[in-house]
């Protein structure tokens, strides 16, 4: 009976191992954008688009829900017919990014959303939460200011790795205490190598996307100054 008890013991411990291990085994796989994953989801969307009418397999959002994550791809809609199963890498299936669409009206395409930028935003949030007030420290422009990260206990100033440019990206924060990444550096870049006509006024976050894989998440809209033609944050 000893032998029993021990043999489903040691098999107990197998599987447990075995499933703690799993997850750091596919890690890599499930933090990677691969582009042959972006086309396979994009021939189900079309495809689905076409059966339907020109009907959008996504997930119903507010009105006001920002125009990056106003657009995420309803995989249940999409699956087994369209796609055997979302990609490794999309949420779904335990990965880091989220699969929306861009520009519905015209041509929807699938991109990605690293959610990884929201897990720093919630705790930020949090910390800002348990100091009782958001602790702003410059104006960088109309509603728009740096944060003091020494007030909420940072050793360093959080950051984002761009997906766009690899480079470190800080948060900036509003009257209303929402916070977001600044990705004027990002912007900066693009310009520099873009010949696009951009006008002041316009919403320039869509010369990060056009040639990505990427949207720039949690994002507010950016523009150019009129003089100097750099990136500066919109006026809403």
């Amino acid at each position: 009976m000893k032998w029993k008890v021990l043999g489903c013991f040691l098999i107990f411990i197998s599987i447990l191992l075995s499933g703690c291990m799993y997850p750091s085994e596919n890690l890599a796989q499930n933090q990677i954008p691969y582009k042959d994953q972006l086309q396979t989801v994009q021939t189900a969307v079309d495809s689905f688009r076409k059966d339907n009418g020109g009907i959008l397999p996504i997930k119903t959002k507010e009105a006001d829900t920002p125009i990056y994550q106003k657009y995420p791809i309803d995989f249940k809609k999409l699956a087994p017919k369209y796609i055997a199963e979302p990609p490794g890498n999309a949420f779904e299936s335990g990965g880091v990014f989220q699969y929306v669409l861009v520009n519905v009206e015209t041509n929807p395409t699938v991109k990605l959303l690293d959610l990884r930028v929201a897990e720093t935003l919630r705790d930020i949030n949090l910390r800002i939460k348990t100091n009782g007030y958001p602790p702003y420290k410059e104006k960088i422009a109309d509603n728009v200011y740096s944060i003091d990260f020494k007030q909420l206990g940072y050793d360093k100033p959080p950051f984002v790795v761009s997906p766009f440019t690899q480079q470190n990206l800080p948060f900036v924060i509003t009257g209303d205490a929402q916070i977001y990444v600044d990705y004027r550096a990002d912007l900066y870049q693009e310009l520099k190598k873009t010949n696009n006509a951009v006008k002041p006024g316009e919403d320039i976050r869509d010369l990060l996307v056009n040639d990505s894989m990427f949207v720039p998440a949690y994002s507010l809209p950016y523009t150019v100054d009129s003089t100097t033609k750099e990136p500066v944050f919109l006026k809403q």
